[in-house]
């Protein structure tokens, strides 16, 4: 799975992911700023959201939340929508980077979905359903199979090597 054609084929694959994923946060983002006007889908939509956040059993999150809201005067479903875009533009650059077989993107990926885990697992401990674990089990091999590949590139880098400076006198 390593080896360099299969390794290039599994990176694109999970690029692709990350990049579908950031065209569904995408349109959660701007569809969670854009529909302001209609309040039964908003507090649907509120509802929803507070459901899948788990709020009721994470007081320090409801509480981080409340504080955000009171900071953004939106309101939560507002800043909800803007984390949404942050969050997108954070996957469509390790996507399009991690595309491109880019190191720093393979680095930011790792640390970015690694962040997530704890959340998640959070999350399926409290409200447990197969998309929750296939999620929680596609973000660990992502983030298992890329500190595998950057731990390879870096054992086969050849070492740089030593110039001499000529001295003038």
């Amino acid at each position: 799975m390593l080896q360099p054609k299969r390794r290039i084929r599994f990176l694109r694959i999970i690029a692709i992911f990350k990049i579908m994923k950031g065209f569904l946060l995408l349109s959660v983002g701007v569809s969670l700023l854009f529909l302001n006007s209609r309040a039964h889908l908003l507090d649907a939509i509120g509802d929803w959201a507070g459901d899948e956040l788990a709020l009721v059993h994470s007081r320090p999150l409801l509480y981080l939340l409340n504080q955000l809201q009171v900071v953004v005067a939106g309101g939560q479903l507002r800043v909800t929508g803007l984390v949404s875009l942050f969050y997108a533009a954070v996957l469509f650059t390790e996507g399009t980077g991690v595309y491109f077989q880019q190191r720093w993107a393979e680095l930011l990926m790792v640390f970015a979905t690694a962040a997530l885990i704890p959340f998640e697992i959070h999350h399926l401990w409290y409200k447990p359903s197969t998309i929750a674990a296939i999620i929680l089990a596609a973000n660990i091999f992502i983030v298992w199979f890329l500190y595998r590949v950057l731990r390879r590139e870096k054992r086969e880098r050849p070492a740089p090597e030593k110039r001499e400076v000529a001295t003038v006198r």
